[in-house]
């Protein structure tokens, strides 16, 4: 499993020899790794680096990697705890119980173990431990307390002592193996033989062998340290032989500089030079997350990694500054260290503390409370309190001055004995007069000053604690203030949190904006390029005035740059003080010729300036692996990936192992050159990305600036199955498909259109025929229709003629039988006379013409009398022949002579037939009858 780097813990302290018990000591940087961080077991048996800079540690879980940001664990199929390890050749070396081989890297970047084990007998190496892995030339060499197996070319020579082997030791490209009581021997042509036996070194666990000038140093485990010139062996250095005496010594390395690092079973380390003087002692009662030292390796670059009992710590071997730390607890914060008459004196948000000669920290009665400033003028130490400001003598604090929060304190330029301090409540006058201090508030201002320079005899900046720069004009005995101009408005960029400082000459101010300086000229604060381009707008100075080198703070980076000109600058690195700086309380001040030291919390760092500091550097990243939807796939030459379109999360996992303290940055050229994007924990998450190429720039960065060069990385996100070249292989069959059936289809369409045409022709031939046909046969039979419609008009002309004449017969007769009813006395006989109205009588009423008159009626309106019966079935052939008149258009008059009725008969027959028909009293039976189909 893979667990991010937390925040690193930091202890430091003072050493000072023949006091190991004392609560601070001076050591070099050194930072602890708990389980919380590695995540694994507790015991670390070995440890090793491989050329890549990443680490390896045989844990008690298995095999532990760690890339300078992230630990990752590996396991061997037994699953047993891992004794040795040894990083050599592209190959992870390990050793356990019945068991070791090699963890190798495959094409995806994964660790996979192969077992060296396999082609030997079980009964070789049953029930035996790997203790150790050296190389040896060619080959590798394992230890158990049995046997000793080399591993050459794929072959495994197995030799076994006389004697329980304690270790093994390569020299010079040769193989010394100690024993427990046959001494120690020498590989020769692939057999031992005996190279030392003494009585000294029976029965003893020698721990490790090296060479110490012309002579072989031997370290056991508890009998102390021996020199053997090749003849005799004699005791080495009584002082630390009685330490490795009684803590037991357990590994051994040898600095480069001939210094020597042992580490003990219960005391921790000790780091002495060649002849065995003690440098520093780091152990649990000043840091070291436990006492017993399992295993250490030093790598290249001075860094000393140690396994514990319980964690694992590294330890920055190669930097000449040092550290001390309060582990007690009482100092805190620390604002101001000095050196006063070789004493070191520290000013903490506590009190005033000094460290004497056994560098126990003691605290100076009375002195409790914030301490802003320590400053030694004419030979006396002078604190700058929170309740004033104190003289520091051998038995306690004398109050000069009680104007509180004493911050600053700045000389008078021209006056002797004379300076200007700043304080919670303006500027106060400080002089000594015959050996004694006098104080003086300065009245005019009482605004909180905080930093404070000389332009002049008469002039000084001081800037306000929180907001606002001002220029103040003393008198000549600088003991009244005449003036207090206020700045804010002359070209100051940014009231708030403004420094004021005098470098070579000018007055330059620091504000949130960045640097600017006073033109005298112009009376005006205008920007100051050279400082914004040397040192950047985002720096400060954090170093005191009257310090020979000018230290800036920027970020989280420290750099000391010399005002001399004859030593070149110096950068501090940023993670063993980045935890424990006092922000914007930051303070260097000089402790001697080399020396500086900058407050912290819980103590100070003691940096030489003319001593080698550790370099840092950052390297170019490295892709570890890369996972598409979780699983591991190759990267393909020239750093080229092909992503499949339906991804969803695709993991850059990255390194940089010979890196300290950085991060990655990445950006996608072919969008946004310019933007980079910080990556968390060694891993770049991408998703949702569109298909197409993207070209990614990675690169390491640390601090602010310090950037490595960029590898390069290009995704072709793959485009969807139906845009790739499948995709448009599918296209082309199915446009061909396409065309050749459109094609097909098409001409189909047309053989079937010119038969269709052809058909349409013949139809509308025939359509043409037979609707010519069919117009002749309707022009017949209209003419049929004009004929029969003539012949029906002739038939009603006719008919109503026949009418008509009946009318006007009809009409004669009644006159003439009017005329005869007139003259009935005329008549002689009466009986003629009656004869005569008869006949009369019977001509109007003949029944042969009404017959008549019925079929030329229904000639002309086709069966009305059978269809009117039908419908009203009640009608009297008078009621028919009244409707038959009716139909023809024929008034009551006209009817009545038809009738032999009166035209009031007419109107009586009318109205009944009314009747008969059923019909409402708005209605006309003229109408009805006139409309009846």
């Amino acid at each position: 499993m893979q667990i991010s780097l937390k925040s690193w813990t930091l202890f430091l302290c003072i050493f000072v020899v023949g006091s190991t018990w004392c609560w601070a000591q001076y050591t070099p940087y050194f930072q602890n790794y708990d389980l919380s961080q590695y995540n694994a077991g507790n015991q670390n048996w070995d440890i090793s680096k491989a050329k890549d800079g990443r680490l390896y540690v045989a844990n008690n879980n298995g095999l532990l990697e760690y890339d300078g940001l992230n630990w990752e664990l590996y396991t061997i199929p037994n699953k047993t705890t891992l004794r040795s390890v040894l990083a050599h050749d592209q190959k992870i070396f390990i050793g356990s119980y019945e068991e070791f081989g090699f963890f190798e890297k495959n094409k995806t970047g994964k660790l996979l173990y192969n077992s060296l084990t396999k082609g030997l007998h079980t009964d070789d190496f049953l029930n035996q431990e790997f203790w150790q892995i050296l190389p040896l030339k060619e080959a590798i060499v394992f230890r158990s307390f049995l046997n000793i197996y080399i591993y050459e070319k794929g072959t495994i020579k197995k030799i076994t002592p006389n004697s329980t082997v304690m270790s093994c030791t390569v020299i010079d490209d040769e193989l010394y193996v100690s024993t427990l009581n046959e001494g120690i021997f020498k590989l020769v042509n692939g057999q031992l033989q005996a190279y030392l036996f003494d009585e000294k070194l029976v029965g003893s666990k020698v721990v490790s062998l090296s060479k110490n000038g012309q002579n072989l140093l031997i370290t056991t485990a508890l009998q102390g340290a021996f020199l053997f010139d090749g003849k005799r062996l004699d005791s080495w250095n009584e002082e630390i032989a009685t330490e490795l005496k009684k803590y037991q010594a357990n590994s051994f390395s040898t600095l480069p500089s001939g210094d020597m690092i042992f580490g003990t079973i219960q005391n921790g380390l000790y780091v002495t030079n060649s002849t065995g003087d003690v440098k520093y002692h780091i152990n649990r009662a000043n840091g070291l997350i436990n006492n017993t030292i399992l295993s250490q390796y030093l790598s290249d670059d001075g860094q000393l990694w140690v396994g514990l009992d319980n964690g694992i710590s590294s330890i920055d071997l190669k930097s000449a500054s040092t550290f001390y730390n309060d582990v007690s607890g009482k100092l805190g914060a620390v604002y101001d260290v000095v050196n006063y008459k070789g004493r070191i004196y520290i000013g903490s948000n506590t009190g005033l503390y000094f460290l004497d000669n056994n560098n126990d920290l003691q605290f100076i009665p009375g002195s409790q409370g914030q301490v802003w400033d320590l400053k030694i003028i004419e030979g006396d130490l002078v604190c700058g309190h929170n309740n004033g400001t104190f003289l520091v003598k051998e038995a306690g604090l004398e109050l000069i001055s009680a104007q509180t929060g004493g911050w600053v304190i700045a000389r008078a330029p021209g006056k002797e004995s004379t300076y200007i301090q700043g304080t919670y409540a303006g500027l106060v006058s400080l002089k000594k007069i015959n050996g004694n201090w006098e104080s003086k508030h300065l009245g005019k201002t009482t605004i909180p000053i905080r930093f404070l320079v000389f332009d002049d005899e008469h002039t000084a900046w001081a800037a306000h604690a929180y907001k606002g720069l001002y220029r103040i004009r003393f008198n000549e005995n600088l003991n009244t203030i005449i003036s207090v101009q206020n700045y804010e408005h002359k070209g100051l960029s940014s009231v708030y949190n403004v420094r004021v400082h005098k470098v070579k000459n000018d007055i330059c101010i620091k504000t949130n904006d960045g640097w600017q300086k006073y033109e005298a000229i112009l009376d005006s604060i205008v920007p100051h390029k050279v400082l914004n381009d040397t040192f950047g707008e985002d720096s400060y100075i954090i170093s005191d005035d009257d310090t020979d080198a000018l230290v800036l703070k920027r970020q989280d980076v420290i750099s000391i740059k010399s005002l001399d000109g004859n030593s070149s600058d110096v950068s501090l690195e940023s993670k063993h003080i980045k935890d424990r700086i006092i922000l914007g309380y930051e303070n260097v001040s000089g402790i001697g010729s080399n020396q500086l030291a900058l407050n912290l919390n819980d103590g100070f760092m003691i940096i030489d300036k003319n001593g080698p500091q550790s370099e840092y550097k950052i390297f170019e990243p490295k892709l570890d692996e890369i996972k598409i939807d979780g699983h591991s796939v190759e990267l393909a030459e020239g750093n080229d990936l092909e992503v499949p379109n339906r991804y969803k999360s695709l993991t850059l996992e990255l390194s940089s192992p010979k890196s300290t303290n950085y991060h990655f940055e990445y950006a996608i050229v072919n969008i946004d050159s310019t933007h980079w994007y910080k990556v968390e924990d060694g891993e770049i998450q991408l998703s949702n990305l569109g298909y197409g190429e993207y070209y990614l720039n990675i690169r390491t960065k640390k601090g602010a600036n310090d950037v490595s060069k960029s590898i390069a990385l290009n995704l072709n996100v793959l485009p969807p199955w139906y845009k790739s070249k499948i995709g448009f292989l599918v296209y082309f069959i199915l446009s061909a498909f396409i065309i050749v059936l459109f094609y097909y289809l098409h001409k189909r369409k047309i053989n079937k259109e010119q038969a269709l045409i052809t058909r349409k022709y013949e139809d509308e031939q025939k359509k043409m025929l037979k609707e010519k046909t069919i117009e002749n046969e309707k022009r017949i039979v209209e003419l049929k229709n004009e004929s029969l419609e003539s012949e029906v008009e002739l038939k009603s002309k006719q008919l109503a003629n026949t009418a008509m004449a009946l009318v006007k017969k009809n009409e004669t007769l009644l006159e003439l039988k009017n005329e005869l009813v007139v003259h009935k006395s005329a008549f002689e006989n009466y009986y003629a006379y009656k004869k005569l109205i008869k006949k009369i009588d019977g001509s109007i009423g003949h029944d042969d013409e009404w017959s008549i008159f019925e079929y030329n009626f229904n000639q002309v309106h086709q069966e009305f009398f059978n269809q009117i019966q039908d419908k009203h079935p009640n009608l009297t052939p008078k009621d028919l022949k009244i409707c038959a008149y009716i139909k023809m258009d024929l008034s009551t008059k006209e009817i009545a002579p038809l009738m032999n009725i009166s035209v009031r008969g007419v109107e009586t027959q009318r109205y009944r037939l009314k009747q008969k028909l059923d019909l409402e009293s708005d209605k006309s039976v003229v109408d009805y009858v006139r409309n009846f189909k």
